[in-house]
């Protein structure tokens, strides 16, 4: 089987494309793996280090919004999986025009591309942003979309193309929308990489507001093996969500995170809120484990796993902190 892997250099995607190498997905087969990457801030080659010289890789630096590109990429491809977005809520407050090209426009060149390729599935990796913030309960895939940031208006848009083109054109496109990852190679800008290193650096850290948004998380390893199952049992058009069953406010996150590494409430720093920012997400997760998916990743062992990498990889984060500090606009961490 030949996989293209659209943003396979990034946190997620990276992760996704060492376990199918290291034949974590027996459904999947022994997959030859095709992976596009722009390389910008978040796309990094180190992520794949690991498996650069596997004899089943192929890495192509590319515009996932490149329609020739990528339409002789998916050539004999069985399966695509796109995970080739701008992820980060506070830069799309700060500058949209990118999100909508990557997450809108580039979507829908994979999707088009596919199409015309043959390609016979394709699955697209959403947000559980998209649906807004809900008090109480939990989202069911049907639930109207609601976003609040540029970013997550982005993903929604993307998911209706997907679900435009299912209807439209035949593609068999199946969305899955994930709460909060966590793990090891997150791009230094996100909440835990962003404490974690901080925190060893002896600094402070920053707390949006009064720190009692609610957030599910889920291991980076369980995000890729739904999307796995999702890929082999998964139906045409459908959308499933992907939760880890761990609820948290900022504020115990930030309880754990002080804990692992040793420091008090003296160590954060309350900032004002940034806009829009939404109160709980929820997800309902039991269309997709109708499929047979439950999280693996204890979440206090998880976390103290990746606090445990950021420790011991220090070579890794610290060039990439470094860009992050010399944005040439100020980010609201």
């Amino acid at each position: 089987m030949r996989i293209f892997v659209a943003g396979g250099a990034g946190f997620v995607g990276s992760h996704f494309v060492r376990q199918l190498l290291a034949d974590a997905y027996p459904a999947l087969g022994r997959a030859h793996v095709l992976v596009l990457d722009k390389l910008t801030y978040a796309g990094n080659l180190a992520n794949l280090e690991a498996v650069a010289d596997h004899p089943r890789l192929d890495f192509v630096q590319g515009d996932v919004c490149d329609s020739a590109l990528v339409t002789s990429l998916m050539r004999d491809v069985a399966l695509t999986v796109n995970f080739a977005a701008e992820t980060h809520v506070d830069r799309s407050i700060h500058d949209a025009e990118a999100f909508v090209r990557t997450n809108v426009l580039g979507a829908q060149t994979l999707f088009r591309c596919a199409v015309e390729a043959g390609v016979r599935r394709l699955v697209h990796i959403s947000t559980d942003e998209v649906y807004g913030s809900i008090e109480v309960g939990s989202w069911p895939e049907d639930h109207q979309l609601a976003p609040n940031s540029p970013y997550a208006a982005s993903k929604a848009a993307a998911d209706m193309l997907a679900l435009a083109y299912h209807r439209t054109h035949g593609l068999d496109v199946r969305v899955t929308r994930c709460s909060n990852n966590y793990g090891p190679y997150q791009y230094p800008e996100k909440i835990i990489p962003l404490f974690v290193s901080n925190l060893l650096d002896g600094l402070t850290v920053p707390l949006y507001g009064d720190g009692r948004n609610l957030r599910d998380w889920v291991h980076v390893d369980d995000h890729c093996r739904a999307i796995a199952l999702v890929a082999d049992r998964g139906r045409a058009g459908h959308i499933y969500n992907v939760g880890g069953g761990t609820e948290l406010s900022n504020v115990d996150l930030v309880e754990h995170l002080l804990g692992l590494l040793g420091r008090d409430w003296s160590a954060v720093r309350r900032v004002a809120d940034r806009p829009g920012h939404d109160r709980r997400y929820s997800v309902d997760t039991k269309k997709i484990a109708a499929l047979g998916f439950h999280p693996h990743v204890d979440f206090r062992e998880g976390l103290a796993a990746t606090v445990r990498w950021y420790r011991e990889n220090r070579a890794w984060w610290e060039p990439l902190k470094a860009l992050v500090q010399r944005e040439p606009a100020p980010l609201h961490f």
